[in-house]
């Protein structure tokens, strides 16, 4: 730490000391340029220290200001030579540059048209309306969740903060989250790491993840405490219960976190070693098959007092899922709600091989999950919500027009606070400050000025969803239908959402259904059990 912190000052420090040393020879003319120029980039220098808005300059004082002089010539360079606006990396310049405007309060329009080459295979959009609908307010843009089983529902916003714990990020980072989502009247989802003081500063909504290391509500071997649960579970800031199964990044492996960035607090906090790579098991020693999943979720409802008691997975094996409703079905219990991450989900560190090769990805996760609750006739009763690269309001419009109630956002988020998408998440020496526990450096995250744009950014983007509504001729994001949606599928033919996708009359998977050619979801329930995760063998 002191080598960085050396690195990090060592050309300020510079810069004074030569101002200092050379001031009584000021007498000398040749010396005068030299001495103008350093003691100017050493006040230069302290203004960035002092400063509060930009991250990078506070922590990397006089040389910090090279990123934003080369981002302003960046343009051009570009175009000639580096990246294109619409190149993911894994988000896209263009994506960026819409989520700071949104979150700096900064106008997003856009001059000239579009960038987007809309006859490439894949290009989607939504269809407008001849008769553009009455703007309406995005405050109503809510969803109740909380089932039949559930005495405490809550009523969400339709875009809230993805699951992203404290020791992945700074505290600073949870504070200006935490304040953002009160500041906005949307959630903020804990992550697995549990529930720290800095969630609890500004009293914003929580969504409180259980993992399978059950981090705040553990024994002292790992294993689910029921008491030190309940303590925490009926806190009122905390609103639902999230069991995390697995997460789109690294679905089947479990969290890590590395041991540089585990702090003494972060060790006290999640009951762990500070010498060792905190990893949470890849599976939970709560439940082990779908039925006692079911039971775990009743006692979290009963333990927490009737809050709603849901769970988020990536989608893997298809059955599996079909397990999970089989075993609804028999026992008669029901999450209040399903969060479904797709594998294009990030983390702040996971094996390459499963960020690119495991998981099923977001919609055709989430299409299967609503069509397999429409087949069985319990969609009505449980809430879908889901997360995987959504950044724009397009982006919630679309996944919400295939069977999502809601949207969550982690990176989105965290562009929002300042991130400069770096990718050092697992280094400890993220430049913002965001995703590190140095506390030199996580001071670049200033809680007041980061919570506004946060709040911004949500109240923003909401906002150009109402617009993008409107204009398809709807008043409420709950009007939004497959056949609203279009997507290019040929360099001469175009396709509605609904015609695309096969979508599951209500009950037809009760129905008993025969043949050789069966379709995928017929297959699948078959082959669940839900008495296990494992497939049935004819």
């Amino acid at each position: 730490m002191n080598l960085s912190l050396l690195s990090r000052y060592a050309f300020f420090a510079f810069c004074v000391l030569f101002t200092l040393v050379t001031l009584p020879f000021w007498e000398h003319e040749w010396l005068r340029p030299f001495t103008l120029v350093t003691a100017a980039l050493s006040l230069l220098g302290i203004a960035d220290i002092v400063q509060k808005r930009y991250s990078v300059r506070r922590n990397y004082p006089v040389l910090g200001n090279l990123r934003y002089l080369i981002e302003s010539i960046r343009p051009e360079i570009r175009q000639y030579l580096i990246e294109g606006d619409n190149d993911r990396l894994p988000f896209s310049r263009t994506q960026r540059l819409l989520i700071y405007a949104r979150a700096q309060n900064r106008g997003a329009d856009k001059p000239f048209g579009t960038l987007v080459d809309v006859y490439e295979d894949g290009f989607e959009f939504i269809g407008h309306s001849m008769r553009p609908a009455p703007l309406a307010s995005p405050d109503s843009f809510r969803v109740d969740i909380g089932g039949p089983q559930c005495t405490q529902p809550y009523s969400a916003s339709l875009f809230n903060i993805s699951a992203m714990s404290f020791g992945a990020l700074s505290a600073n980072a949870v504070r200006a989250l935490n304040k953002g989502a009160k500041l906005g009247n949307f959630y903020h989802d804990s992550g697995e790491g549990g529930i720290s003081s800095y969630h609890r500063e500004h009293d914003g909504d929580l969504v409180w993840e259980i993992g399978s290391g059950y981090f705040g509500c553990r024994t002292s071997d790992g294993r689910f405490d029921p008491e030190r649960f309940a303590a925490q579970a009926k806190l009122p800031q905390v609103r639902m219960i999230e069991i995390k199964l697995s997460q789109g990044a690294k679905p089947g492996h479990g969290g890590i976190l590395p041991k540089d960035k585990i702090t003494e607090e972060i060790s006290i906090t999640r009951g762990v070693i500070m010498t060792e790579d905190c990893v949470s098991p890849a599976r939970h020693s709560a439940f082990s098959t779908p039925i006692e999943l079911m039971q775990f979720i009743a006692q979290l409802r009963e333990l927490s007092g009737g809050k709603p008691v849901g769970f988020k997975f990536c989608l893997g094996h298809l059955w599996e899922f079909m397990s999970i409703v089989k075993a609804m079905l028999e026992t008669g219990i029901l999450p209040d709600f399903i969060v479904v991450d797709g594998k294009e989900g990030g983390t702040g560190a996971a094996p390459l091989e499963f960020a690119d090769h495991i998981g099923v990805p977001m919609r055709e996760a989430l299409l299967f999950v609503h069509n397999t609750l429409v087949g069985t006739n319990l969609r009505d009763k449980i809430k879908i919500g889901t997360s995987g690269k959504i950044v724009s309001a397009f982006d919630i419009l679309s996944v919400l027009a295939i069977g999502a109630d809601w949207a969550n956002s982690a990176r989105g988020f965290m562009f929002a606070l300042g991130c400069i998408q770096s990718q050092s998440c697992q280094t400890n020496r993220c430049p913002t400050g965001i995703a590190t526990q140095d506390p030199l450096r996580q001071r670049a995250v200033v809680v007041e000025d980061k919570a506004q744009q946060v709040y911004n950014f949500h109240r923003n983007t909401l906002a150009a969803l109402a617009e993008m509504l409107a204009a398809a001729g709807l008043r409420h994001p709950s009007e939004l239908d497959p056949k609203h949606l279009v997507r290019r599928v040929s360099a001469t033919e175009i396709k509605l959402f609904s015609q695309q996708h096969i979508f599951l009359k209500p009950g037809e998977l009760l129905v008993s259904q025969d043949g050789d050619r069966l379709h995928l979801h017929a297959r699948m329930w078959k082959m669940a059990r839900a008495d296990s995760f494992d497939a049935k063998v004819d």
